[in-house]
């Protein structure tokens, strides 16, 4: 009998074990909701550690942190000279977004990612962010980290999948996300949290090692094709739908929906909205009515679709943001070049609509 309880305990701790490697770490990260319009969580960098909220950013490939703070704003900056991991590199760093620039310095430090740490990790500590206008200094995040490939990495620099890949840190070369409808929701390195998603997941290859890129098959509206495009990228740094400009505008006429200043669009909150449709690997991803409206302000209502022109050789394309993330829980597979998708499991959602203009995160 001692010898069977003894066992039995032995394949307890075991589980326990393998339940333990396949989160990554005991404690996942949470990433905080905003309006369901930004999604960031925690990190430090430096020794001892200095707080940073950056957003966690499968559409670029480099971390930012910023040393200066915004006129007006309330963000955790960096300082090196209070580090006693700093190490100078001093090369100019600079990155384009879509509405504008951003530019800094290269330095080292140790970065810690939950429970992960990267030591003398190259990232930029940035002192101009006035290409992310209003909506960074409003913003609850302070910079970004990029779980993009190599190959987008301004600096070719190591990434931070890369760096902690290398690192030996990690179970399995994998993270997954959950977002939160109006509720926090949590970022996996190492594994996925079965707890967060329904089912089993569908692979999809990659069909380039720069952004998170795969092949479309098609996009439906109803039942009806809506659009030529071949290309989609899963991108949890852009808030919204994106798509080429003239299929969203026909998209868009087709729901009866008003554009708001040629970037969002407003519905009639007591119109019936058809499914919209992603087909990818053969498979159906479809977002509902529910999935589609953002905010509600009287009798309009946001829808979380924008049209956006990615020019060669990276475009055209449609961006898969966070609109479609809170659907469908993402696995990224570092090691296997592939994406994965099951549908999440989202916690009882949180009802109430707020009357407030829902910008892109960074695009």
């Amino acid at each position: 009998r001692e010898l069977t309880y003894q066992q039995t305990v032995d394949a307890v701790n075991k589980g326990v074990e393998k339940w333990e490697a396949r989160l990554g770490k005991d404690d996942p990260i949470v990433i905080d909701d905003y309006q369901n319009a930004q999604y960031y969580g925690e990190i430090s960098v430096g020794t001892p550690g200095q707080k940073e909220m950056v957003i966690f950013d499968t559409g670029s490939a480099n971390l930012w942190v910023p040393n200066t703070r915004p006129f007006l704003s309330q963000k955790n900056i960096y300082d090196h000279s209070k580090s006693s991991t700093y190490k100078k590199n001093g090369t100019t760093f600079a990155i384009q977004y879509g509405s504008g620039p951003v530019s800094g310095v290269f330095s080292a430090d140790t970065v810690t990612i939950g429970d992960l740490q990267l030591k003398d990790y190259t990232f930029a500590e940035v002192d101009k962010t006035s290409g992310l206008g209003l909506g960074y200094r409003l913003g609850k995040f302070d910079g970004i980290l990029g779980l993009g490939w190599d190959s987008i990495s301004v600096g070719h620099v190591p990434t931070p999948m890369n760096a902690l890949v290398k690192s030996g840190q990690l179970p399995e070369p994998v993270f997954a996300f959950y977002l939160g409808n109006k509720q926090p929701g949590e970022l996996v390195f190492g594994g996925v949290d079965p707890k967060h998603y329904t089912g089993s997941f569908s692979f999809v290859p990659l069909s380039s090692e720069s952004y998170w890129e795969i092949n479309l098959d098609g996009v439906k509206l109803g039942s009806q094709s809506v659009s030529s495009t071949k290309s989609a990228i899963v991108d949890s740094g852009t808030s919204l739908l994106a798509g080429p400009k003239s299929e969203v505008s026909q998209i868009a006429a087709k729901l009866g929906a008003k554009s708001i200043l040629g970037k969002e669009y407003v519905v009639d909150c007591s119109a019936k909205l058809p499914d919209l449709t992603f087909t990818l690997g053969g498979k159906d991803y479809t977002l509902k009515q529910a999935d589609l409206i953002l905010q509600a302000s009287g009798s309009q209502c946001v829808l979380g679709l924008t049209g956006l022109d990615v020019p060669p050789p990276r475009g055209p394309l449609w961006i898969l943001g966070d609109v479609f993330m809170r659907k469908y829980y993402v696995q990224f597979d570092w090691g296997q070049k592939r994406l994965g998708f099951a549908t999440a499991a989202q916690a009882e959602e949180k009802t109430e609509m707020q009357a407030v203009h829902v910008p892109l995160t960074k695009r």
